[in-house]
C-alpha cells in the first residue's frame, strides 16, 4: 500500500496492534494518544489517512474532526465503541469519511481504507491514475483554473497565487470539497465558523462570499463558480 497512516487512539494495545499490522503491510504508520498530539501530527500534512478514536483523554474525536476539517481534507475514519445512530450521523455531518464500530475486523478496516484512498485519488486526479501507477497527491483541490494546495494552505487562479484570510480559505475549501452540492447557511456557519455559542452576524457569510467572488470570479457580478441558491445557501459549480 505504501501509505502514511496516523492512528489517534488512547488504547495502547489497540494502537500498537494497528501500528504493527500496517507496518507489516509496507505502510508507514504513526500513533498519537491524545487530541492535542493528533492535531499536531495532522498539521504536519504528511498523512494520507487518519484513524480517529471517538473518546480521547483530552477531548473527543468529534471535536478534533471539527478542527481538522477547517484546515484539511485528509480522509478520516472514526473508530468508536459508541455505535448509536445519532453518533454516526454526527460524525458523518462533521466530515468523517467512514465510521466503524468497535470491535471491528482488521480486514474490513483495511478494505474501507483502500476504498477511500482509491476514490480520493480519482477525484484529485480527474479520475486518472498516475502514469507510473504510484501514489497521487491527496491534498490538492482543483476546479477549473482554481486550485488549493492544502499542504501549504495556498490558493491559485491559474499560476497566480491569491491571498486569502483564514476564514475565506476555510469557506473556499468547504465549498470546493462539496462541489455541485447545495450547502445551507446553517451548514456553512457550523463548519466554517466556531460553534462555541458565540453570536455570528447573519451577514458574515454573504460578506465572505462576496470577497471570494471578487478574488476568484472572472466577473464577480455574474459568478459562475459560487452561486446563490435563494432561500437556502450557496453551491460551488464545477464546470
Amino acid at each position: 500500500m505504501d501509505n502514511n497512516i496516523l492512528i489517534i487512539e488512547d488504547d495502547d494495545d489497540l494502537r500498537d496492534g494497528l501500528l504493527f499490522s500496517f507496518s507489516g503491510d509496507g505502510d508507514r504508520a504513526a500513533g498519537a494518544a491524545t487530541k492535542e498530539e493528533g492535531l499536531r501530527e495532522i498539521r504536519r500534512g504528511i498523512y494520507d489517512i487518519v484513524l480517529l478514536d471517538c473518546n480521547l483523554p483530552d477531548g473527543t474525536g468529534f471535536e478534533l474532526c471539527r478542527e481538522v476539517r477547517r484546515e484539511s481534507a485528509v480522509p478520516i475514519i472514526m473508530l468508536t465503541a459508541r455505535n448509536t445512530e445519532l453518533d454516526e450521523i454526527r460524525a458523518l455531518d462533521l466530515g468523517v469519511d467512514d465510521y466503524i464500530s468497535k470491535p471491528f475486523s482488521l480486514g474490513v478496516l483495511k478494505a474501507r481504507m483502500n476504498r477511500i484512498l482509491r476514490e480520493r485519488a480519482k477525484r484529485e486526479n480527474g479520475g486518472q491514475a498516475g502514469a507510473d501507477g504510484g501514489k497521487r497527491e491527496l491534498f490538492r483541490l482543483v476546479s477549473g483554473d482554481i486550485s488549493v494546495d492544502q499542504n501549504t494552505c495556498k490558493v491559485f487562479k491559474g499560476q497566480e497565487e491569491i491571498p486569502f484570510s483564514r476564514q475565506e480559505y476555510r469557506l473556499l475549501v468547504y465549498l470546493m470539497e462539496n462541489k455541485n452540492h447545495v450547502l445551507s447557511k446553517e451548514q456553512i456557519l457550523s463548519r466554517v465558523w466556531d460553534s462555541d455559542g458565540r453570536f455570528v452576524d447573519p451577514n458574515t457569510i454573504s460578506v465572505n462570499i462576496s470577497r471570494l467572488r471578487t478574488k476568484i470570479e472572472d466577473d464577480p457580478s455574474a459568478p459562475r463558480r459560487i452561486r446563490t441558491v435563494h432561500g437556502i445557501g450557496y453551491i460551488w459549480k464545477d464546470e
